[in-house]
């Protein structure tokens, strides 16, 4: 039987996800739930609906092939219940406007596999193919079997992972895996469990063994206004990054509220605090200070 994952979307000439132009699939679930999260469409496993109201044209086909009586069409405007909803997607098919549209589709590893291909000429001798999420080691078996067969092609291949997966895997997924970019959302356990909803031991753990396995990581290192921007865990980010191996550098990424939409297109309420929003300045002098203890260190804008 073929291995099959959900796919969110396979994103083409990436520059922000590893070396080089890369192309990424972004599959979905995830066992943390960041409060900063602005990607919750790849928070749970299953497929779930957008539904886009500035698409809607009002024409009634949703709610005539729903079978759970989920869409009404009432004083011209669309209402949405989804507390019935079974997510059978069978509205999605009915709507010719693309004001509903399914998260998400299972794909094979051919399938994968095939498609990031499309884009080999592109990847030359630093891009590449990356699997992000949602967290992508959910699916431990079918990542080894898709970086396996890309890198028989010869692809350079990266994950993006929170840390969070089963440690008995570590070595295989090491071993078809050329660069991991690995989340260190905070170095303080109990704050972790606070705003992600685990505690960071097994993180730290899997940290480790995948630096003792010899491949290329890039700590990236979320930053978030009156979090995790305090001297302890600067502090604590330097001392990681050298007592690890294999580090490369560290990438200081800005929390930005860019996700309020998604989470209006789910039918949930958006989060989203500007107040959670970086200072430049603050974020220049982690850097500076990061770089004054030899950590090679990037900021994103």
């Amino acid at each position: 039987m073929a291995m099959l994952v959900p796919v969110t979307e396979i994103q083409r000439f990436s520059t922000h996800d590893g070396d080089g132009i890369r192309t990424v699939v972004f599959l979905k679930g995830c066992p943390l739930r960041c409060e900063w999260c602005h990607n919750p469409e790849t928070q749970n496993a299953y497929n779930e609906l957008f539904y886009t109201d500035k698409n809607c044209i009002l024409c009634g086909q949703c709610a005539s092939v729903c079978p759970n009586h989920c869409h009404s069409i009432i004083s011209d405007n669309h209402v949405f219940d989804r507390s019935n909803c079974k997510r059978c997607i069978s509205c999605v098919s009915g709507c010719p406007a693309n004001a509903l549209s399914a998260v998400s589709k299972m794909m094979s590893v051919d399938d994968i596999v095939n498609e990031v291909m499309k884009d080999s000429a592109f990847y030359l001798d630093k891009g590449g193919v990356t699997l992000s999420g949602g967290e992508p080691l959910m699916y431990p078996l079918e990542c080894i079997e898709i970086l396996s067969v890309l890198k028989s092609k010869g692809v350079h291949t990266a994950i993006e992972t929170c840390g969070f997966f089963d440690s008995q895997y570590a070595g295989r997924i090491a071993d078809v895996t050329d660069l991991f970019l690995f989340d260190f959302k905070d170095s303080d356990r109990d704050r972790h469990r606070k705003y992600t909803g685990v505690y960071n031991d097994k993180i730290i753990e899997n940290l480790y063994l995948l630096d003792n396995c010899g491949k290329d990581i890039v700590l990236r290192c979320i930053m978030i206004n009156q979090v995790n921007m305090d001297e302890n865990h600067t502090r604590e980010i330097a001392r990681v990054y050298h007592t690890l191996k294999h580090c490369i550098r560290v990438d200081l990424i800005p929390y930005h509220p860019y996700g309020n939409s998604k989470y209006t297109r789910l039918g949930l309420q958006p989060k989203h605090n500007k107040e959670l929003i970086p200072d430049r300045r603050a974020l220049s002098q982690i850097k500076d200070f990061l770089a004054s203890q030899g950590v090679p260190v990037y900021l994103h804008n």
